[in-house]
């Protein structure tokens, strides 16, 4: 099969003024992430309104859930920045085969998804709950979700390959639809509507399924009939190696990265569930909450990325630097934007959630801490999308570390045992982000000073 691009002199990531470059890249990935937020919370609010236990039940899940987006992103990560540097470098026969590589392991990663949903939700959610309601929810949940997210793996590598060569709106598409689609049939198979029998959490997996699957189908079609120049030749596909690791040295590093706030919010819900037994579900809420902000800002890094790695094979470093600045710039007016609205109105916005007094309470408070961190995580936001786009995925790493792993959970520990409390554990946020830009600021300046990139291999 071979699918064959229009022919120009220069494509537009080596040539056109970079803001609007930016700007344009990183607009229909800021919109398809506004919408995945807005169902996020709109999926948390049909929960809570069912029952404080489902809440709790999918919040329980969520790091098994991010686990699989994690590997998801990061191999999708991986495909993009090196199909970026080969378009750069004109090397078809290289992106070629670097899509069917992609292929070849978005299946293999889709078996991996069954194995954990049948075999280690049920154990994953009763290390936290001894609710037998809560644990037979989540684990329906979790089994549904995580053993048919064939829909989503396949989905996040094709939206890759396309943002890596510029086209930003058929990703874009593809999310909000199906996004859409879960919206739409959250409420219906959640409480019942037209006929149907109330089915709750499991109706909630069931939405999110069809609406993954929904995304996937359309993004093959768009791949099928898409303008990529893309040969996919009708002979025996073999490994190479050597291509794999190109690959995963960029994905692993990337997938940890996403997969930190699995592995912190798993520590944060044991030590939150010895202080009050709303906290772990306020918890659930401002992971939900918190991506309406982050989300967006990860559209203007979706945006930087495939910039940064066209014009490093390009051998354009100075585009690069532009490029970072522009787009640290423009994440910070989203940050500053999120912490406005989490300190002015957080009690109208906890809410939305159908919260008791004590939640409503501890919930405003946490809100309000939190956010004063959002603007300072524009430094290590930026930093992490050039080091990506890159192909330096350990740098990337290293920052996200300090930021999402190695501050909070050990100082959320500490604080929670003095005078603070709670508020110890929502403080150990904001200052890990003030430590994670220090890093980032550090290596940033050291790479460009230097003016070396480090190569893919």
């Amino acid at each position: 099969m071979r699918y064959k691009a229009n022919k120009t002199e220069e494509n537009p990531m080596g040539v056109r003024p970079v803001l609007p470059l930016l700007l344009s890249m990183s607009f229909p990935p800021m919109i398809s992430m506004l919408i995945q937020s807005m169902y996020n919370i709109v999926d948390s609010i049909y929960l809570a309104s069912y029952s404080k236990e489902a809440l709790t039940a999918v919040s329980l899940v969520y790091p098994l859930q991010n686990l699989a987006l994690a590997i998801q992103v990061g191999f999708g990560v991986g495909i993009n920045a090196c199909m970026a540097r080969s378009l750069g470098e004109k090397n078809r026969e290289m992106t070629s085969s670097i899509v069917a590589h992609g292929i070849f392991c978005s299946l293999v990663h889709s078996l991996l998804f069954v194995v954990i949903g049948l075999g280690f939700t049920g154990p994953f959610v009763g290390m936290f709950t001894d609710n037998q309601e809560i644990y037979e929810m989540g684990k329906c949940y979790g089994a549904i979700v995580m053993s048919m997210a064939f829909g989503a793996t396949f989905h996040i590598f094709i939206e890759k390959m396309f943002q890596a060569h510029g086209n930003m709106l058929i990703p874009m598409f593809l999310q909000a639809a199906g996004a859409l689609v879960n919206i739409v049939l959250d409420p219906i198979f959640i409480f019942g509507y037209f006929g149907l029998e109330p089915m709750g959490v499991t109706g909630a997996a069931v939405a999110t399924v069809i609406g993954q699957i929904t995304a996937c189908i359309l993004a093959i079609i768009l791949f099928l009939k898409g303008n990529m120049d893309i040969e996919l030749k009708g002979r025996r596909f073999s490994i190479d190696g050597k291509l794999l690791k190109r690959i995963y040295s960029i994905a692993v590093p990337s997938a940890a990265l996403t997969a930190l706030p699995s592995v912190m919010v798993s520590i944060l819900n044991g030590i939150l569930a010895g202080l009050s037994e709303s906290a772990v579900s306020i918890l659930g809420v401002y992971i939900k909450l918190q991506s309406f902000v982050y989300m967006p800002a990860n559209g203007v890094i979706q945006g930087l990325r495939p910039i940064v790695g066209y014009c490093y094979g390009a051998g354009k470093p100075d585009r690069i630097k532009k490029a970072a600045e522009s787009a640290m710039g423009s994440i910070a007016v989203i940050m500053l934007l999120g912490t406005l609205l989490f300190l002015l109105i957080p009690g109208t916005i906890m809410g939305l959630f159908s919260p008791d007094e004590e939640m409503l309470r501890q919930g405003t408070q946490a809100l309000r801490i939190i956010s004063t961190g959002f603007l300072i995580s524009s430094v290590s936001l930026t930093v992490s999308g050039v080091f990506e786009g890159l192909g330096n995925g350990v740098s990337s790493l290293a920052v996200n570390l300090v930021r999402q792993f190695l501050v909070i959970p050990p100082v959320a520990l500490f604080l929670s045992g003095t005078s603070l409390g709670l508020a110890g554990v929502w403080a150990a946020f904001p200052i890990a982000e003030i430590l994670a830009a220090i890093l980032a600021a550090v290596l940033y300046q050291k790479r460009i000073k230097e003016r070396i990139f480090l190569p893919l291999s």
